[in-house]
């Protein structure tokens, strides 16, 4: 009873916080549209809000809101508010405290499903790769779950399984009775709600109000006809200091009833972000149209520029430029200041970057509890970085409960929105290179070309080699292995080789003129001749093009049986975009009928070719157990895969690029952004750094905890040498206590599951020494054979390490048995025979023969001195010009 009687005021303390937060972000949303807006009604309907149970909001007018509340109430009006009338405010009834439990109930749940409010609208379209949000209709789509979005198609609810549609049936009557019974239990309370809302909307309703002039406090008139034009809205036409006006009747020449629209203050104000805007897009012309560094640095001036006049999105573009270095100086602590300005303004983008400062505990003190509230709260306006770390951090555990569901709704969402943006050509290519590896073996580990390769093979395509040009050709187009990606460039040399007859180079300039760019125009008829051309000789990209042509109608009609036919072709021939739309059609019955079995399998062999929808079809078959046994698991496996292929993942490369150039502090921030979303190769990169002590915004203490932390998230995805990384900092107690016994199973899942030699020899060395394990030399020998049948690189020390370990085994049996005893029980004249004493003298006399003899010998190669020798008279050289006679 005690408890039940405590609850009630906490209760009723929560309600009064939820229902204040829902009316305050009503005002504000009311008050943001008359700020964005001050011109915007005269004789028009202003729009309101409508709020739904969980706080959405729909703009509809304040008297169709009304009149479609009393329709839905229909005759129950008068009689509610006739109870209405009996029961003040204040006094909710029982069954209004229900309702709003109900209600709260709903909003919890919505919000764990992971309903989105609308994200912040950009209309930049060079958005920031680590700042890139969902707009609202993208959201949408993005919640549409099921497997209707395969390959970038949307298809009919019938592809959907039986058991899928029985779910969704009866989840939306679920629904429907919940609403129905909401409608009920609502209906007393929720008027009075709604009226209360909608009369404080009429009241702030944005009417214009004349300042100054002739008609100060007069409403404004729109129309109103100044100059023989009319104006809808309020103007700065006919003055020279830009204020806006408006006229209070509609004819301005006639009655000259005027005032302004804005007082002096907000009139300073909308000039100031418009200047600030200005300087923002002549920052950013800059910056999209040159590619040299030089030139980026002075548009990086602008943003700055733009940036101190409170211009939010150049905020956000210089933020992170002080955050990673990118063309100003770093700072961290500037950056954390502007990321705090943002936030508060309620950019996803700001709150996603200081939780990722609490989380790595760079400028602030590293706090968890902080971070996931800041990456919460970024998720929900938006940003997709947000929910990528909000995804692994459920996948993993990492602050949070571990939940396959809620990493699969995060990385869902992601995974839609990357797959959306591949196109058929494919995305950048992800060049994902350890340090770790690139110290041991330069050059060899990281697959990148280096630039006197690339000049060799310029050469060639140069001098007509046609495979050196369709090589060229396809690095420009996709990028990667350090050649930046160049549509012209790949244009060109396709170019040469197909006029040279190559049927791949064909096939490649279809694909460029069907998808279309800035130096390709697009055209269907172009691709479709090249399609038909390389498709003849038998390529297999000219066949799956020309399949792709037939399935959607570029060019020729729609015909499913030629795309079947074509795609076959290609699939045959091991080409993923072949085995990617074979797949397609059969998860879709288009052309064939519909085989979900078979459409598994040509997904798993294009994803086995790397293909990144492969792996999204695959994610949401499993997602959904379409074909397969639903495995939660398995799908978040595949969408982390696909989304670690989004733009983002550029990233990698330039940290990268500056370890190279000798910025380890830039390039440790972004790895360490990068280790956030779930990178593994991030997370390696940036332990190798921290353990490297080459970050000097790291403490010197706090460099090998960190660097242990991240080892460990590495170690978690299979990453063998952060394994036994984890083994050695436990050994020799680098950033924790010496732990031999941790140690050692460390180095043993190395060893069997990943079978490193390097693990397999320590294991050896450990039994040996009966560190963290009972010594035993027998297992010890056995470690070290292994590690030497695993690693050719292991037989030298393995060699060494066995020799060690047979002197040690001889010594200690030589302790373990007594000597007098052995020598004692030994019988020369039983082991050598009764005359070994004549053989011993005989072999010591030969021994001293052969001694003697060999020093008789050395005397005798004695030489004489030198001053015995006869001296060799020296003969002069002849005259180089003889005298003449």
């Amino acid at each position: 009873m005690e408890g039940a009687v405590s609850a009630g005021p906490a209760r009723a303390t929560a309600l009064a916080e939820t229902r204040a937060a829902l009316f305050a972000s009503g005002r504000a949303w009311r008050a943001s549209r008359a700020a964005a807006q001050p011109m915007g009604a005269g004789h028009v309907e202003p729009a309101v809000p409508r709020r739904c149970v969980c706080g959405c909001q729909r703009p509809v007018s304040a008297v169709s809101a009304a009149a479609d509340w009393r329709r839905r109430r229909g005759g129950r009006g008068e009689a509610a508010g006739v109870g209405g009338a009996r029961r003040g405010p204040s006094e909710p009834s029982g069954m209004g405290r229900r309702v709003r439990w109900v209600t709260l109930a709903l909003c919890l749940a919505a919000l764990s499903a992971g309903a989105l409010p609308a994200a912040d609208e950009e209309g930049n379209q060079d958005e920031s790769l680590e700042s890139k949000t969902l707009s609202a209709e993208d959201q949408v789509k993005d919640h549409s779950t099921g497997t209707r979005v395969v390959a970038g198609q949307i298809f009919l609810e019938s592809g959907k399984s039986d058991s899928q549609s029985e779910n969704e049936e009866s989840f939306q009557s679920q629904e429907e009775e919940k609403e129905n019974s909401l409608e009920e239990l609502n209906s007393l309370e929720m008027s009075n709600l709604i009226n209360k809302d909608l009369e404080e909307a009429e009241i702030q309703s944005p009417v214009l109000t004349a300042i100054g002039g002739t008609a100060d406090g007069e409403p404004c008139h729109f129309p109103f006809l100044f100059m023989e034009k009319e104006y809808a809205e309020c103007t700065a036409d006919g003055r020279e200091d830009g204020r806006l006006w408006c006229a209070t009747t509609y004819d301005y020449k006639k009655d000259q009833k005027w005032g302004f629209c804005e007082s002096e203050e907000q009139s300073n104000k909308r000039k100031q972000m418009q200047e600030a805007e200005d300087v923002y897009q002549i920052g950013m012309k800059i910056l999209n149209e040159s590619s040299k560094k030089a030139q980026k640095k002075v548009a990086y001036q602008y943003l700055l520029k733009a940036a101190d006049m409170n211009h939010t999105k150049a905020m956000e573009k210089v933020s992170y430029a002080l955050l990673f270095g990118d063309y100003l100086k770093q700072n961290i602590q500037s950056s954390k200041e502007l990321f705090e300005k943002l936030t508060e303004e309620g950019s996803p983008k700001g709150q996603m970057a200081l939780g990722f400062l609490y989380a790595s505990g760079l400028g602030v003190n590293s706090s968890q509890a902080k971070a996931l509230v800041y990456y919460t709260f970024g998720a929900l306006g938006g940003n997709l970085i947000a929910h990528m770390i909000l995804g692994y951090r459920y996948w993993a555990g990492i602050g949070v409960l571990q939940s396959c569901e809620s990493a699969l709704t995060h990385y869902r969402l992601v995974a839609n929105h990357v797959a959306s943006d591949i196109s058929l050509t494919g995305g950048t290519v992800v060049q994902r290179i350890r340090l770790a590896d690139e110290v041991e073996n330069p050059g060899m580990a990281s697959g990148m070309l280096e630039e006197d390769l690339i000049q060799y093979y310029q050469f060639l395509a140069e001098k007509g080699d046609v495979q050196a040009q369709v090589g060229l050709g396809q690095l420009h187009l996709h990028g990667g292995r350090g050649v930046e990606q160049n549509h012209q460039r790949a244009f060109e040399y396709f170019n040469q080789a197909a006029n040279a007859g190559n049927s791949h180079a064909m096939a490649f300039l279809g694909k460029m003129y069907s998808e279309g760019s800035d130096v390709v125009p697009q055209s269907n008829e172009t691709a479709l001749q090249y399609f038909k051309k390389a498709a003849d000789m038998g390529n297999p990209v000219g066949q799956s093009g020309l399949g792709m042509a037939y399935l959607y109608g570029r060019g020729v009609p729609v015909n499913y049986e030629l795309a079947l036919k074509y795609f076959q072709k290609a699939a045959e021939q091991g080409w993923v975009d072949g085995q990617l739309q074979l797949g397609s059609m059969y998860y879709n019955g288009i052309g064939v009928k519909k085989d979900y079995k078979q459409a598994l399998k040509y997904f798993n062999l294009a994803s086995q070719g790397g293909h990144i929808l492969a792996f999204y079809n695959l994610a949401q078959m499993h997602a959904t157990g379409t074909g397969v046994m639903r495995s939660c698991h398995t799908a978040v496996e595949l969408f982390k895969n696909v989304c670690e292929r989004g733009r983002w993942s550029e990233r990698l490369m330039t940290a990268y690029n500056s370890y190279k150039d000798g910025d380890s502090n830039s390039a440790v921030v972004q790895y360490l952004l990068l280790a956030e979303q779930g990178y593994e190769v991030a997370q390696s990169n940036a332990a190798f750094i921290l353990d490297q002590k080459e970050a000097s915004i790291v403490g010197e203490n706090e460099t090998y905890p960190r660097a242990l932390l991240h080892w460990n998230r590495a170690a978690s995805q299979g990453y063998t040498v952060a394994r036994i990384k984890l083994g050695d900092y436990h050994f020799y107690g680098f950033g924790t206590d010496v732990d031999y016994e941790t140690a050692f199973i460390h180095y043993r899942l190395a060893s069997e599951q990943q079978h490193s030699a390097q693990a397999m020899f320590n294991l050896g060395y450990m039994h040996e020494k009966g560190l963290g394990i009972k010594q035993d030399i027998h297992l010890a020998k056995r470690f070290y054979d292994m590690a030497a049948e695993a690693s050719p690189d292991a037989q030298v020390p393995v060699f060494l390490a066995l020799c060690k370990l047979g002197v040690i085994y001889s010594l200690q049996y030589i302790r373990e048995i007594n000597m007098r005893e052995v020598f004692s029980h030994i019988d020369m004249d039983q082991l050598l025979g009764p005359e070994w004493d004549l053989y011993l003298m005989t072999i010591i006399a030969l021994l001293l023969g052969t001694i003697i003899a060999y020093r008789q010998r050395q005397h005798q190669a004695i030489p004489r001195p030198a001053g015995l020798r006869p001296a060799v008279p020296q003969q002069e050289p002849p005259p180089e010009h003889q005298p003449p006679q």
